[in-house]
Parts: C-alpha cells; structure tokens; sequence
C-alpha cells in the first residue's frame, strides 16, 4: 500500500486496542511495526497522536501511513503458527458439549493447560484454531481452568461474545459448580469457607511453582496483596471417615481458590500434590492428598456445570460436563453415580 489512507473505526470494531485493531486489518505488519509508527506519529486517530494501547471508538478516523506490501514482510513476520495435527484437532473437537454461533462450551481434559506458558506447547488456546468451524477467527477464552482440573470451558465466537461473557463473569453473573473427591469428611456438611488467599513465592526463573497461602478472615486488611476469598461447599456422599464427594461453588475467582481452600480447612482434595502433600497417603485424619489403592493420583477436580444468561438470547443456560475417567473410575469403585447430586446443592444458602 503506497498511499496514506483513512480508514473509519466500523460498528463491531469499537472499544478495542488500537494495534488489535491494525493486526485484524493487516495482518503482514508486526507489532514492532505499529509502535514504531505510533511514535513517529505516522498513525493518527482524529488527528492526534496516539499509542499501540490507546483504544479504538466507533466512528474514529484513524490515519494509515504507506504500508509495505506482504510480500515484503515476508521476513520480518513472525512464523506461522503451527497447523493442529489431525489427531489433535479429533481431540479437541470430541472435547464440544455444546455449540452455537457465538459461543462454544467445552469439557476441558485433566492435564491440558488453559493457555501456553513455561513449556507449555499444547494447550486449549492454541488447539482453539481447530474450533472455528467456518468463522474466520478462532475462538477467544473467557476464563481459566487450572492445567489438572477439568470440565465446562466457555469459549466467545466473536469478540463482542468475548466481551459480554468475560463481564458477567467479572460481575458475578454466572454460576459455576465443581465437584471433587476430598480427603476426610468436611463438617459441617453445608459451609463457607471465606480464608483471604495471598500468592506465596514459586520457584524457578519465572515464578514457576506458584502457590497461594490462606489468610484468616481477621488478617486480610493487614496482609500487603491478600485478596478476599469466599467459596460455599456442600459435602454431598462419605466413605467412611476416609473420603467425601464434595461439590464446591466459588463465589469470588482466585488463582487456586478451591484447592488452597478445602487443603485449608484440613480436606485437601485427592491427587493435589501443590496443596495437600504429594507423598502422604490420607489415613483418615484428614491429611494427605492420595487415598492409595486403586484410586488415581491425578487430581480429583473437575468443573461439573455453569450456568449464564445467554447475552443474545437472554436465555438461562447451564452446561455440564461428564467426569474425566480417573475420577469416573473413583466414582464407580465408590458405588457413586454422577445422577445422585443435586442440581443445585447450595439452594439453601442463595
């Protein structure tokens, strides 16, 4: 493109970052490109300078300087991404609990991690380009799972989708309710656990290992980056004084929140090595994180429903996901099926 030209912020395309905006329009010009020519002034919106962060409105008029051809970028873009391998997109397809055209509601495999970060290659983020389904972009997250939990993963079609989904979460207009298998036997059956959660040092270059501490109620205000914290949790089945299904609702979301909270309260759920002693076998006193037997190592942690109002349909949704296999293995050896819990255990408490 060898002309300057101005181009008129279209509905749809408001309310976001203005270098978002240049990569959705062209695609070939790095980023380093449009810092560069947002500090020279090259890129004008209404006339004034800006910055590669400065956020679009509709009906701005931004100022586009000549651009070089694609071809010519060739060597400065970045690489490719990677196309998925068939096997992965098999996966990541059979992973679809339901569908529709603005949002795809997903049963997140244990073990797979939400995005990319230290080492990680494969995660949701990036198989997402095989959930496009003849749209054009991939889909967009709207939240996280951590790597070893599972279960009902929402994912936005459209950035407009991505906006409304993300703000009902942030505004605690949405539901979502876990079920794990906890060590000992939480009484009361019905609670609240509302210990503040703070992050602990991780190790490793990049703070790998991140852990979160708990905090008395009464400390919080004292602790320099405490956050409150507040989770209900319903102890729905026992085996003895060994083991409980439990089903927890987090009413804030806090990185770790249901594992720190029920290892805080002295019933680590099985198989979290982070927060409930990797090598202990639990003997009944409410310590240790593994059962031993047959019963898994893996994290017994999983997303079972979420329930929003559609933000187009206006319509109440609750999705649910199946349990992963080592915790329907658990299950089974317990004589528990998953239709024995409640739709809703915690009706007593809203």
């Amino acid at each position: 493109m060898s002309r300057v030209q101005t181009v008129t912020v279209g509905p749809g395309d408001g309310d976001q970052r203005l270098d978002r905006w240049m990569k959705r329009h062209f695609p070939h010009v790095p980023q380093g490109r449009i810092e560069k020519m947002c500090r020279k002034g090259e890129i004008r919106v209404d006339g004034g300078r800006v910055k590669a962060s400065t956020r679009l409105a509709v009906g701005n008029q931004v100022r586009i300087p000549p651009l070089p051809e694609p071809e010519e970028m060739t060597k400065l873009a970045a690489t490719p991404k990677s196309k998925v391998s068939d096997a992965d997109t098999k996966l990541i397809q059979s992973c679809v609990l339901w569908k529709d055209d603005h949002i795809i509601a997903l049963n997140k495999p244990p073990g797979m991690p939400t995005q990319g970060g230290s080492k990680q290659t494969r995660h949701i983020d990036g198989l997402s380009e095989a959930l496009k389904f003849g749209n054009d972009e991939k889909p967009r997250l709207v939240h996280r799972l951590d790597k070893d939990t599972s279960g009902v993963l929402l994912l936005a079609r459209t950035r407009e989708m991505a906006q409304a989904l993300t703000a009902a979460i942030r505004h605690k207009e949405t539901r979502k309710i876990y079920w794990g298998l906890v060590a000992g036997v939480p009484t009361p059956y019905l609670g609240e656990i509302k210990y503040g959660l703070v992050k602990a040092g991780g190790h490793g270059a990049s703070g790998e290992g991140e852990k979160m501490r708990a905090i008395h109620p009464r400390d919080i205000d004292s602790t320099p980056g405490a956050k409150r914290a507040h989770t209900l949790y319903a102890t729905l089945y026992r085996v003895a004084g060994r083991a409980s299904w439990v089903a927890m609702e987090p009413v804030t979301g806090r990185t770790h929140q249901l594992r720190a909270h029920m290892a805080e309260i002295g019933h680590p759920i099985i198989g979290d090595g982070k927060y409930g002693g990797s090598g202990q076998e639990n003997l009944g006193d409410g310590w240790g994180a593994q059962l031993g037997g047959i019963i898994s190592k893996k994290l017994h942690l999983h997303a079972r429903s979420m329930t929003f109002l559609h933000p187009v349909t206006k319509k109440p949704m609750t999705v649910t996901a199946p349990l992963p296999d080592h915790m329907a293995q658990s299950w089974e050896t317990f004589g528990w099926t998953e239709d024995l819990a409640a739709d809703d255990p915690f009706e007593e408490l809203h």
